[in-house]
């Protein structure tokens, strides 16, 4: 399989290379968090497209698929597509000192860097997630999302609150670019995803944040060192 590489210093195809009021009742679900950096107009990502259908269903993983556009250029503009997720993910390669991004990649709790088609690769780093003394907990009151969290040791840095939100699942008809006449299911597209907060990690968390009635996954992440790039993720949970 394949995956597309694209320059964080400029807008070019480099190649196709061997890799491309009232609390609700429900309760919130932690896990560990893969993020997905797709495109519709990648011919290499429908495969982990498929991969993350699946792990949209596994029990402690939450998948969250973020949509690029730096492919938009090649024929089709993706209908989920945003510059902010670009943004992010040029941010981990630049935390990881790489000076390339690619389609389609998976990031395993914000360390984690593999080809998003590997289903090994995935499930490998997966395995090798250790437990957090992190509990995370969310509930709803109105319109509002209470978050709470503590932790069984103080964590070595602080972290950012994060809240993000996303569409369970949409079919979309490819009409033009690489995967023309394709219809592709997505699922876990992330629409929004925002800074609402910090924590020391040292005392306990409360936080409560507009966070409207879809489904919401509240993260917790580390900076890199520099204090630019996203890091490690040392909790997550997930309220539908």
């Amino acid at each position: 399989m394949s995956h597309h590489i694209f320059s964080t210093t400029g807008m070019g195809l480099i190649g196709s290379m061997m890799l491309c009021a009232t609390t609700a009742l429900a309760e919130s679900e932690q896990g560990v968090v893969v993020e997905l950096y797709t495109s519709q107009g990648c011919s290499s990502c429908p495969p982990a497209d498929e991969l993350m259908a699946k792990l949209a269903q596994t029990p402690g993983v939450i998948g969250l698929a973020l949509h690029v556009d730096y492919w938009d250029y090649i024929g089709w503009t993706d209908t989920f597509g945003q510059a902010s997720f670009t943004e992010r993910q040029k941010a981990y390669a630049h935390a990881a000192g790489e000076k390339m991004i690619y389609t389609p990649q998976m990031i395993v709790a914000g360390a984690a860097r593999v080809a998003g088609n590997q289903p090994r690769e995935v499930a490998a780093a997966l395995a090798a997630i250790k437990p957090s003394p992190v509990t995370l907990t969310l509930a709803r009151q109105g319109g509002d999302l209470v978050i709470n969290a503590q932790s069984s040791q103080p964590l070595a840095n602080p972290v950012i609150v994060q809240l993000v939100q996303y569409t369970d699942h949409a079919e979309v008809a490819i009409e033009r670019g690489e995967n023309s006449g394709l219809r592709v299911v997505y699922n876990n597209i992330v629409t929004s995803w925002q800074k609402v907060g910090d924590w020391s990690g040292v005392t306990p968390l409360q936080l409560v944040t507009a966070a409207g009635s879809g489904p919401v996954v509240v993260i917790l992440q580390a900076r890199a060192p520099d204090g630019v790039g996203p890091a490690q993720i040392v909790a997550a949970a997930r309220l539908k």
